[in-house]
């Protein structure tokens, strides 16, 4: 059964009482903050490429805060464990009984802070939980969370003493994108109500956690005409052939764009997805996932141009046809 448009305001209104409570925290970013919560409503990741002091804490603690959900902090470091992310077995003297000690990643969000900077072996401990909501220890499966999401981040500039993100660990990321600096009117308003540390201002919740869990099977009855799905697949073949690109797009991204397109119209108050929510969602969803010959970064090509490039050549389906 489709989504119908009642439901779709409805849908539209909660998301929009989120991304306003959360800009309480992160003034004058609206625009990540709808990426945020529409990676949260499409059951996805978010990865962060930003610097320091940007409010990438901020973010996840309030997205945590406005759904009544728990939130980690994880500091990837070199010396860091496997263990230390999904927890350890313990055995137990009085029961003679191995006892599990749930680690930080059993948490609504989870804030995996400079994760290029641990060892490629524990930062594939989150491989099982980004894809399949559960760890596994010592042959024991665990559940996570739900609704769970993680909310990664990696400094681009100091670069010594990190490991680069395999791809397959960047494609179980629905989302790329940075918060950036404030312009100058949210600096001042930011100035103006420094008096107490950002993570002593409490947020009030908007929905309770379970809500975020019915809205993203909500969002999964939003229509996608055959048009669309075509769309997509034509973009996806398009970074294939590309003749800057090495590796393009893998059908998990082709299925993350469509599924964030659902939640992005559903945001929009619409049952129904048009070519310009694929159209704005395609850099983040897609850009991470493209991997460049030696001579196109040679050259100083980027991803995200390269995107941009393949939108312009790839003629979208007419509103008329998908509505």
């Amino acid at each position: 059964m489709s989504m119908t448009p009642e439901q779709a305001t409805w849908f539209a209104d909660v998301a929009g009482r989120i991304v306003t409570n959360v800009e309480q925290v992160l003034l004058g970013k609206t625009f990540v903050i709808r990426l945020a919560v529409t990676a949260m409503l499409s059951e996805g990741h978010l990865l962060l490429e930003d610097v320091p002091g940007t409010g990438k804490t901020s973010l996840a603690r309030a997205m945590a805060q406005s759904v009544q959900g728990s939130t980690n902090r994880i500091q990837f470091t070199p010396d860091l464990l496997p263990g230390d992310i999904t927890g350890i077995s313990v055995y137990d003297q009085r029961s003679q009984e191995f006892d599990f000690h749930r680690g930080p990643v059993f948490a609504n969000i989870v804030l995996a802070d400079e994760i290029n900077r641990a060892s490629p072996k524990t930062q594939s401990a989150l491989l099982e939980a980004m894809e399949e909501s559960a760890v596994t220890v010592d042959g024991v499966n665990h559940r996570l969370a739900a609704p769970f999401m993680v909310i990664a981040t990696q400094n681009p500039v100091e670069q010594a003493g990190t490991y680069r993100l395999p791809e397959a660990q960047l494609d179980r990321f629905l989302l790329k994108t940075s918060i950036g600096y404030p312009d100058h009117a949210a600096t001042v308003r930011i100035l103006e109500t420094s008096s107490a540390p950002s993570a002593s201002v409490p947020l009030a919740a908007v929905v309770p956690a379970a809500t975020i869990t019915e809205m993203a099977a909500l969002a999964r009855t939003v229509h996608v005409d055959p048009t669309i799905a075509d769309y997509v697949a034509r973009l996806v073949d398009a970074t294939r052939s590309a003749n800057e690109v090495r590796l393009g797009v893998s059908v998990r991204g082709a299925m993350g764009l469509v599924r964030a397109s659902r939640v992005l119209a559903a945001l929009n108050g619409r049952h129904y997805v048009t070519p310009d929510d694929v159209k704005a969602l395609a850099v983040p969803v897609l850009a991470h996932r493209l991997v460049l010959d030696a001579e196109a970064e040679f050259d100083g090509v980027s991803t995200t141009s390269v995107v941009a490039q393949l939108l312009v050549e790839t003629p979208p389906p007419s509103d008329r046809a998908v509505s």
